[in-house]
């Protein structure tokens, strides 16, 4: 199934993986600027297990997480895209949107960019009821980033990452949501 194989902003071009992508997004995975909220860096064989995942989900799902080009600056700037998480809390199942920038590409507004064609992709073409985020509490790009897309927190429905041992002190989380009909008006930076 492919049902977006790319999808193209006024700046930004959402694209499939290609294996030269492969070493850059390993390269993204040890800097420690990416990860500061992430549990650890990662190996090249655990990277290159993320995009081995990525591309199936792609294949069975027809959506994932796109490679971020900058077209005319750079062919690999992070990555975007909707994803079905792989544990179970309160609010799965669910999509979420997400980023993973090259720390470079910070502060031009690619990640609010890319990550508003990413909903506006999953609310037309999938006709999807919501669509979610989460991340640290302490991740304050990434949750400005959701805020100016006009992501909304309660408070209630924050969670334990199921993944992360009790008392690790990247478990809590805090959920934003978007719901379809919802302004799609995205803030400013």
């Amino acid at each position: 199934m492919d049902i977006a194989s790319q999808i193209s902003t006024p700046r930004l071009l959402l694209r499939r993986w290609t294996q030269a992508d492969r070493a850059a997004f390993a390269a993204l995975n040890t800097d420690p600027r990416v990860i500061e909220f992430l549990s650890q860096p990662l190996t090249r064989a655990e990277s290159d297990a993320i995009v081995d995942r990525i591309e199936r989900h792609f294949d069975e799902r027809g959506f994932g997480f796109w490679v971020l080009e900058v077209p005319g600056i750079t062919s690999f700037a992070g990555v975007v895209g909707l994803a079905v998480p792989r544990f179970t809390a309160h609010f799965t199942p669910c999509i979420e949107v997400g980023w993973r920038l090259a720390a470079e590409h910070w502060h031009h507004g690619y990640a609010t960019e890319a990550a508003q064609a990413a909903l506006q992709f999953g609310f037309e073409q999938l006709r999807l009821p919501e669509i979610v985020a989460f991340t640290v509490p302490a991740n304050m790009r990434s949750r400005h980033v959701m805020e100016r897309l006009r992501m909304t927190h309660d408070s209630a429905d924050d969670f334990e990452h199921p993944f992360l041992p009790a008392g690790h002190w990247l478990r809590r989380h805090v959920l934003y949501r978007k719901r379809a009909g919802e302004t799609s008006d995205v803030g400013a930076d």
